[in-house]
């Protein structure tokens, strides 16, 4: 779908969007549609009993006094207290709402509000964002007949119309760049593992060459030589070759130590010889979530020119049984020297990350790193699919991504971490093991695994983001399935604390 901005006015016939603000207080292109019939409006938002709540939608067929086909209310609630993700979620609403009408453009009426919170281009470009993020669909593997049945939405251009339309046009373009980022992320996360293996994923990642992203990708012979048993013994039992890619984009400052993000990248996970039950084990397909987002929002940051440097380091495995497989009790070095007790084989996400984090900091010295990981259920019986789970070592970097996170919508909430939390990963044979003992505290202990591998006291924060990878149901500006949650939060943490 085309985001397109356009002159204030109203067209004669289609489907056009207006606002209602709090209290049914409607905007002038509102005002002017209920004056034109009659005020049939005003009487059909009290019969619905629309009150301008943020979001809420009312469908009118055929307005009084109109020649459109349809027209559609959405709430804005109060706009001095609307900030850039409320416009977003309001740009969503709308486009779920019009995309019913099935016709091929609609148009956003956006009139200037006095007191409003943002400036009326940003909220026009964000409206835009919002309904772009909305429109997503995977339909790669639909047959046109299933396509036809299922009434593809059939909207290919939506306008929104203000008196600052050039304006909002310059505002849209890096949030376009960043919505290619989501529907990438979307897309891996979104694909089945009999198609996206790690060398398949390492070679989408190649494509970012064609943005200036330097992509680096190191097969199982190069890990061997580095020392990287830990990630190497996930993919052990897999026939396909474990991978793991770097991407370094170098828009700051030359020579200045980047930011470094680390993806988690299990392109399907069995639980390998301690095999997970079979039912719900197709989600599995997603368990490479954390890699898809680091890859997403390097394309984002390539795309919009990022004044930073920053890397973006994605270890790719497949965790299945064999006659190879790992087995619990076995025992591994990891790249660091450290040795780890393999006590459970579906903890595997954690082995794979504690060699990339070891290679991104040895390799790279980055000034910070975020990692990102699918990694518990234990976080989602803690925080639900509300917020992702972040442990970090560092409280300068816990508020700039709890910020960040309440301003996207991508939230986060801090966990503890400590040494009592600590001890309960220690092993009587190697330096640690891979899990706790029993159930309790499982995302901590899972996070204090991890930060054994930060070396230097370098500025770390991991986000468990396995309620937060996947929704089952249509969220304001993310339809059912892969969300891409990461995108957007590490974009702008980048863009306000990171750029030059």
């Amino acid at each position: 779908m085309k985001i397109r901005f356009a002159k204030s006015g109203l067209p004669a016939t289609g489907t056009v969007i207006v606002g209602v603000l709090a209290d049914r207080t409607l905007t002038a292109a509102a005002k002017s549609l209920d004056d034109a019939g009659n005020g049939a409006l005003s009487r059909a938002l009290e019969a619905a009993k629309f009150d301008g709540k943020a979001e809420q939608t009312l469908t009118v067929l055929a307005p009084a006094g109109t020649t459109l086909s349809r027209l559609v209310v959405v709430g804005l609630g109060d706009a001095a207290k609307a900030d850039v993700a409320a416009w977003e979620r309001i740009g969503g609403a709308a486009y779920a709402a019009a995309v019913a009408t099935q016709d091929d453009e609609v148009l956003f009426a956006l009139d200037g509000i006095d007191g409003a919170a943002v400036t009326t281009a940003e909220a026009a470009a964000r409206i835009g964002f919002g309904a772009l993020l909305r429109s997503y669909r995977f339909d790669k593997y639909r047959s046109e007949a299933t396509e036809k049945k299922d009434d593809k939405p059939k909207v290919t251009t939506f306008t929104v119309a203000s008196d600052i339309g050039k304006d909002a046009k310059e505002a849209f373009a890096p949030l376009d760049a960043v919505a290619e980022g989501v529907f990438l992320t979307r897309n891996l996360q979104s694909e089945p593992a009999n198609i996206l293996g790690p060398e398949e994923f390492a070679k989408e990642c190649q494509k970012l060459e064609k943005l200036g992203v330097k992509v680096t990708v190191l097969g199982e012979k190069e890990m061997k030589k580095l020392g990287m048993h830990a990630l190497l013994g996930v993919g052990q039992g897999s026939v396909r070759e474990s991978q793991t890619v770097i991407m370094e984009w170098t828009g700051g400052t030359k020579g200045e130590a980047p930011v470094a993000f680390v993806g988690k990248g299990v392109c399907f996970d069995t639980g390998g010889i301690c095999l997970k039950p079979a039912g719900g084990m197709e989600d599995m397909k997603w368990d490479m979530g954390g890699a898809g987002v680091v890859t997403g929002l390097m394309h984002a940051l390539a795309s919009r020119k990022a004044k930073a440097n920053v890397v973006g380091l994605i270890g790719l495995v497949e965790n299945m049984p064999s006659g190879n497989a790992q087995r619990p009790g076995d025992v591994v070095v990891s790249m660091s020297g450290q040795t780890i007790e393999v006590i459970n084989t579906d903890a595997e996400g954690r082995l794979v990350l504690a060699d990339v984090l070891t290679y991104a900091q040895r390799e790279h010295k980055p000034k910070a790193i975020i990692d990102l990981a699918t990694l518990t259920g234990a976080i989602i019986v803690a925080l639900g699919g509300e917020h992702a789970g972040m442990f970090t070592n560092s409280d300068d970097l816990a508020d700039k991504l709890f910020k960040k996170g309440q301003a996207t919508g991508e939230k986060v909430w801090r966990m503890p971490l400590g040494d009592a939390y600590d001890k309960l990963i220690k092993s009587d044979i190697a330096d640690m093991k891979n899990v706790g003992d029993g159930r309790n505290g499982g995302s901590i202990t899972a996070a204090q695994f991890l930060k054994r591998y930060i070396e230097n006291d370098t500025p770390w924060a991991h986000l468990d983001i396995a309620g937060t990878t996947w929704t089952n149901k249509d969220l304001p500006v993310v339809p059912k399935g892969a969300t891409a949650f990461g995108v957007r939060l590490l974009n702008d943490l980048v863009a306000e604390h990171y750029e030059g």
